[in-house]
């Protein structure tokens, strides 16, 4: 589980000269999973594109559109105070343990499946928010642009993580979780994806 979590991370990063093929020798030594499957179906529709194209496809992706940026926090409280306290509990317990958030800010994928690979007792809260982040990014990106290799990665990462998300039940509220997306994403005239 530990290294699927960190191959998982490392397939956020941004992609570089080599990135792929290296992506590719941590799949190969991975146990078969319906993760390590659609890691593999992602992979394999990178790896027939130029690394501009990667890279273009990435940007546009993961850090234009705030929607589908793979952002924990984000995905389900915005820019609400509740993200920032998240953050701060992430960060403490990511200098705990030693992980290195790669640059990265302490919702994003990255840090938080480096996190996971190596807690022995996760942030209850992170266990909370994590299936339904992760599932309103997907919603998100399939309405957006619903043949985005990237769909593939997070739908990985959804089945990579459904242990831990399967431990933490959500708690009982008077009002569900804040998600935000609404007609957002009906205004995002820079989208280039889209249903072409």
């Amino acid at each position: 589980m530990k290294e699927l979590l960190e191959t998982l991370a490392l397939a956020y990063q941004y992609p570089t000269a080599g990135s792929t093929k290296a992506l590719w020798e941590r799949v190969n030594a991975l146990p078969k999973t319906r993760a390590k499957d659609l890691l593999e179906r992602f992979l394999r529709v990178i790896s027939e594109l130029r690394l501009s194209e990667r890279e273009e496809l990435y940007t546009r992706t993961l850090e234009l559109t705030p929607l589908t940026a793979p952002y924990i926090g984000y995905a389900v409280y915005g820019e609400d105070y509740r993200r920032g306290r998240l953050m701060a509990e992430l960060n403490a317990a990511y200098q705990g343990l030693g992980v290195d958030p790669a640059g990265e800010i302490p919702d994003h994928l990255i840090p938080v499946l480096r996190y996971l690979a190596v807690a022995e007792t996760p942030l209850p809260e992170l266990l909370q928010l994590l299936g339904p982040a992760l599932h309103q990014i997907i919603h998100t990106l399939k309405t957006l642009e619903p043949k985005n290799p990237y769909l593939l990665l997070l739908e990985g990462t959804l089945e990579a993580v459904k242990p831990y998300t399967q431990q933490a039940a959500m708690p009982e509220q008077s009002s569900p979780l804040p998600v935000v997306m609404g007609s957002l994403v009906r205004n995002l005239p820079f989208w280039k994806g889209g249903n072409e």
